[in-house]
């Protein structure tokens, strides 16, 4: 099997790659990414001299290259995209130019290569928020923020080759992931690196957005299992189960840490913030497949993971990139203190 990744280089991509290398021996992989500020070859140092992997630096709106690459590719898996809500509020215009024109690109290379199958990756956050219940495939998608809004017409857009060229699209929408290499603006590491460092926690409002909070290898399985069993055309829901509010989560790691509560410190939410996302996921284990890690044991290893791994998000902390956009974003918002 021969496989064409974007966004290789992020958090879910690379390690969708080191976990699609280690399952199956007979397959080659093309990484495609552009190398932003979230894009990190040190995700894959240990498998960058792997002869089945290779790496390209590009990017997905240079249909020239996409269709160079795409050439005697079996399969597409579409990660690549911008992807942080507080970044897309100050920013709208690279969302909508990398998730929206990228994925077309993509798709129209994918449509010209004759690809056997397109597997496109959604989020949860394409359905807006939810006070109860759950939102199924069939939900109505009410995106609140500019990055949502341009996943969702990503998506669509996806859907839509699908139904006009019979392109063999495939959509994952998955809750949000956490684990290992997971870029230290997101929330879970953030705060767990912030606390190793004695570092104020700064906690959104009053920390009680709520979200299914899922392994990142359980997503790779997931992704991999709808790959190999999924219907074309459908849309999969992955989710864990695992519904945690932001101050749940923010007390976790201080425990597993051994740290004082009187590290959160409360700042102003940001615009439209969604109060809570919850996935019926009943189609996919109907498919088969289930989540194999619990919530406690996945945020135990993650946890540790970077405890032994400093060297790794401390290179990405002390960036003019991360330091600048962390004193914007939340040390100079108006703050209480716990």
């Amino acid at each position: 099997m021969k496989l064409l990744i974007t966004g290789g280089a992020g958090f879910i991509g690379s390690n969708f790659i080191r976990y699609y290398l280690s399952k199956y021996k007979n397959c080659s992989i093309t990484n495609l990414d552009k190398l932003t500020y979230a894009g990190n070859l040190d995700n894959l140092k240990d498998i960058e001299k792997d002869n089945r992997y290779n790496f390209v630096r590009g990017d997905i709106c240079n249909l020239k290259l996409v269709e160079k690459l795409m050439k005697d590719v079996d399969v597409v898996v579409h990660f690549a995209a911008e992807t942080h809500v507080d970044k897309s509020i100050m920013e709208a215009g690279e969302f909508v130019k990398t998730d929206i024109y990228g994925t077309f690109s993509m798709l129209n290379a994918a449509k010209k290569c004759d690809i056997k199958k397109f597997i496109h990756i959604s989020t949860d956050e394409i359905y807006g928020s939810i006070e109860k219940g759950s939102f199924t495939e069939k939900s109505t998608l009410m995106p609140r923020n500019p990055y949502s809004a341009s996943k969702a017409g990503a998506d669509r857009l996806a859907y839509s080759f699908y139904t006009t060229y019979n392109l063999p699209v495939i959509i994952t929408r998955s809750s949000n992931n956490f684990g290992y290499y997971h870029h230290p603006e997101k929330l879970i590491p953030l705060f767990t690196t912030n606390a190793i460092d004695n570092i104020p926690l700064p906690l959104y409002g009053d920390g009680s957005n709520k979200r299914d909070w899922m392994f990142v290898l359980d997503n790779c399985e997931a992704i991999d299992h709808v790959m190999q069993y999924g219907s074309i055309g459908e849309v999969y829901n992955i989710g864990a189960g695992n519904e945690k509010n932001n101050l749940e989560i923010t007390k976790f790691i201080l425990r597993e840490l051994n740290k004082p509560e009187s590290l959160v410190q409360y700042v102003k939410d940001r615009p439209g913030h969604d109060r809570r996302y919850a996935l019926d996921i009943a189609k996919i284990r109907k498919l088969g497949w289930k989540p194999r890690y619990s919530f406690q044991s996945a945020m135990k290893l993650t946890v540790k993971w970077y405890v032994q791994n400093q060297e790794w998000w401390r290179k990405i902390k002390e960036s003019r990139h991360f330091t600048d956009y962390y004193k914007t974003q939340y040390i100079k918002r108006n703050s209480r203190h716990q």
